[in-house]
């Protein structure tokens, strides 16, 4: 049973997750690799430079810093160096598009970036409109821009402690970008207060973290989920964590359990799928060192849960969260795990399954679930009448579909529109329609999520083309191909089919629920 979650009058999240155990255990290892290992004492050191360079850059409180950065004590510091002065840090994917780029910008109104080098050629071009942005660069292999500066002269040599600001709990700390139905990224308010919630509830309460944990987490920092498995929850406990700054890859990853010997291992139900299909073709990969397997970002297919279960000897525990509630909200427990539910209510959060009035829906009726918990975000970044629609009161509305059984057992069943969840990240449909439209040869198109086989999502693609164009292999590869130039490698549509008309109704809008149903090639 864990104990009532106590929240101070006066909290910061540096102080708790990266002061605390630097006094305790100042030595003791923080993060393990990736490339190289670092105490807690010498991660505080860092994170008090980045806010000591804050502080004389002017940066106040409540402003925002984005931070676009790989897995890394850099990524850590810069964190936590921000939210130490009270300003708000505002991850964001560090291999991703300039479109992008360019919206985190504009959107949070963030007066410093800073970048690793791997973003810089896509970042830059981004910004050239900003006149007041300043960049520091991460690495030394780029071309630092004229406003810029390289972290390592960005950075003070003193390394004499900063004071934490006297934040309240209720303080925005940080924001974390959603893609919503209309596929625009939101960026969803987080509190200081936030991360205690969810380490109290789910890392300790259902997962029971120690301080001889090693954290892995093939999810990355940037995501709400990777957040608290490799940064927050271990720092929580006086654990460690291996970090990993590449794309994860079952190979990589293989190699990393053999290195580090990780204890608690937290991945998506893709990664999950794609490491047994390697594993089955040859792969060693070990697992003996690991307590407690995670799965969480999607829906974990029973197959793949049994498949890993006679492979390794673990169950995995699935759970569901979200970024507007920053991590779990409802988990299996370990001894009650079964194939296909997420378990039960997180400890401190409630939930419930409503119809579309907001009425409780009969037990075993897939209905609309609601949820609650003092993670909750405290709203969408600028956008009032959106927060006002996805908060009722203290209830926040996921926009997933789910049903509870007989033994109270949570089952997810979908989402509630037509946004699609592809190893862990949302897709909207739109997104990549609309990339496909920018191909001379494509007419009109369509997007859907279907389920496979082996229960996974993926992005399947309905293209109408000109009646003297011949639909081919060729072409639908180069359209997969043309979408991967536009977008990220999930919202790359995993198979391209030619249609003479898509299915429409009377008003014209594209009848989606029977391209799901698989309507036969047209050649």
């Amino acid at each position: 049973m864990t104990d009532k979650l106590i929240i101070p009058a006066q909290f910061n999240i540096a102080q708790h997750f990266l002061e605390r155990p630097a006094a305790d255990h100042p030595e003791r290892v923080a993060i393990l690799g990736e490339p190289a290992p670092m105490g807690y004492g010498e991660l505080l050191t860092l994170a008090d430079r980045v806010a000591a360079a804050l502080l004389r850059d002017e940066i106040a409180p409540g402003e925002r810093v984005l931070l676009v950065l790989p897995d890394s004590a850099e990524f850590i510091a810069a964190f936590f160096g921000v939210a130490k002065i009270g300003a708000i840090a505002v991850p964001v994917n560090p291999m991703t598009r300039e479109g992008d780029y360019a919206h985190y910008t504009k959107d949070s109104g963030a007066r410093l970036a800073i970048v690793h080098e791997i973003a810089l050629a896509a970042f830059l071009p981004a910004v050239l409109e900003l006149r007041d942005i300043s960049i520091v660069v991460v690495g030394t292999s780029a071309q630092v821009p004229s406003s810029g500066k390289y972290w390592h002269d960005w950075l003070p040599s003193t390394s004499e402690r900063v004071a934490a600001r006297a934040t309240r709990p209720t303080d925005p700390a940080f924001f974390l970008y959603t893609s919503g139905s209309g596929g625009r990224p939101k960026g969803a308010v987080h509190m200081h207060k936030d991360m205690l919630a969810t380490s109290h509830g789910f890392a300790r309460g259902v997962m029971g973290i120690r301080p001889d944990d090693i954290t892995y987490s093939v999810s990355k920092l940037f995501f709400a989920y990777g957040l608290g498995n490799g940064m927050y929850f271990p720092l929580s406990a006086g654990a460690a964590t291996v970090l990993d700054p590449e794309r994860p890859k079952p190979e990589r990853t293989a190699g990393l359990l053999a290195k580090y010997r990780p204890t608690i291992f937290f991945a998506v139900p893709t990664f999950y799928a794609a490491l047994l299909r390697e594993v089955e073709n040859g792969l060693t990969a070990g697992f003996s060192s690991v307590r407690l397997a995670v799965s969480a970002g999607e829906r974990l297919p029973p197959e793949i849960f049994e498949r890993f279960k006679a492979r390794f000897g673990l169950e995995i525990l699935d759970a569901i969260g979200s970024t507007e509630m920053l991590h779990m909200f409802l988990s299996s427990q370990p001894g009650r795990m079964r194939a296909g539910s997420c378990g039960f209510a997180v400890p401190g959060y409630e939930a419930k399954i409503v119809d579309d009035d907001g009425s409780p829906t009969p037990q075993g009726e897939i209905g609309n679930l609601w949820v609650k918990g003092e993670s909750a975000f405290s709203g969408y970044w600028n956008i009032p009448e959106l927060t006002a629609r996805t908060k009722i009161g203290e209830w926040v509305i996921t926009g997933d579909k789910f049903y509870r059984d007989s033994d109270g057992y949570y089952h997810y069943c979908g989402r509630a529109d037509d946004m699609m969840k592809v190893s862990g990240m949302w897709v909207s449909p739109t997104e990549v329609e609309n990339a496909l439209l920018g191909h001379p040869q494509v007419a009109e198109a369509a997007v859907v999520g279907v389920i496979e086989p082996s229960g996974l999502t993926r992005p399947l693609a309905f293209v109408v083309i000109p009646p003297d164009v011949s639909p081919n292999v060729e072409l639908a590869e180069d359209l997969r191909q043309f979408v991967r130039a536009k977008l990220p490698g999930y919202k790359c549509p995993a198979e391209v089919k030619f249609l003479d008309a898509l299915p429409k109704t009377a008003t014209g809008k594209i009848q989606r629920f029977r391209l799901r149903g698989g309507p036969e090639k047209s050649s």
